[in-house]
């Protein structure tokens, strides 16, 4: 007999696990979903921000010094650029060439020398032409008056300079009073510098021969200075404006021929008159020139 004990339990029943044939859906979504967010990265990078690149293309075009050109949008995709500044011309932002720079600096330094010394040269040839209108005033006012070869005449960097010998023309030997000579020479050159705007020098020189001991002139310096105020003083009566003129005795410092010359006794004892120009330094330096050109194959 058996009993309950005895029956024979049978195996619990296990249930085969299913297999789920969709779960490669899983993956698809999850891949689908990667793409989806790498195309809205895209997409989000894709959008300009206007303000941060106008920003950005001003501080390269500061700090690159390259000029920015305005491009038009040639499609609507680019009209995200519309109201900026422009492009940065990456090419004309890189520095040039130092041996170009340079070069480029040596011509425009070259084009302006040019441009200076040929104003100046102008300026010189234009002073030199009024100076020598005074001259051929001078001249034909001592030639009216009976004077001709009364004086001699010289334009160098201080203007036109009026050498009148003083020996027996304006002065007799040491001293100071006019002949009548020297007056009427003075008054016939006086109505020919009158109307001219340039200041007037009067310059007294004599010879290298001292003067006597124990007569009115300690030395040829007191000479040669008052025989330079005594026609300043005889032009001014004449008309000349005496602000506009200046004297000054020079002894026998500037003498026009050496001791050595047989006429150095004659000649160097003179008074000057000098039309001063009224052209700056530079062009004052090339009047010498152009009168040693204009008086090239000209008789003494």
């Amino acid at each position: 007999m058996s009993s309950g004990h005895g029956r024979r339990r049978g195996k619990k029943h296990e249930e085969e696990e299913h297999e789920n044939h969709e779960r490669w859906l899983v993956s698809y979504a999850d891949m689908m979903t990667l793409l989806l967010v790498l195309f809205v990265v895209l997409y989000a990078m894709s959008q300009v921000d206007t303000a941060k690149f106008a920003a950005l293309a001003k501080g390269l075009n500061e700090s690159l010094g390259g000029p920015i050109t305005v491009t038009p949008a040639a499609s609507p995709e680019e009209s995200v650029l519309d109201g900026l500044p422009g492009a940065i011309d990456i090419a004309s932002a890189i520095p040039p060439d130092p041996t170009v720079q340079q070069a480029q600096v040596d011509q425009a330094a070259a084009r302006a020398a040019a441009e200076r010394a040929e104003r100046i040269a102008a300026e010189a040839a234009a002073a030199y032409d009024e100076l020598a209108a005074a001259r051929d005033r001078i001249e034909a006012a001592l030639a009216e008056a009976g004077y001709a070869g009364a004086a001699r005449y010289e334009i160098d960097e201080r203007g036109l300079v009026v050498h009148i010998v003083a020996d027996q023309v304006l002065f007799d030997a040491e001293e100071a009073v006019l002949r009548p000579e020297g007056r009427a020479i003075l008054a016939a050159v006086a109505p020919a510098v009158t109307g001219l705007p340039n200041q007037l020098g009067v310059e007294g020189h004599t010879n290298h021969l001292p003067v006597t001991r124990g007569g009115p002139w300690p030395s040829n310096w007191e000479l040669s200075t008052y025989r330079a105020t005594t026609v300043l003083r005889y032009l001014g009566d004449q008309g000349v404006p005496q602000p506009r003129m200046s004297a000054t005795g020079y002894s026998s410092t500037r003498p026009l021929v050496p001791e050595s010359d047989p006429n150095a006794v004659t000649v160097n004892r003179r008074v000057d008159v000098v039309v001063l120009s009224t052209a700056s330094a530079e062009a004052n330096a090339l009047l010498p020139g152009i009168d040693a050109a204009a008086n090239q194959g000209v008789p003494e």
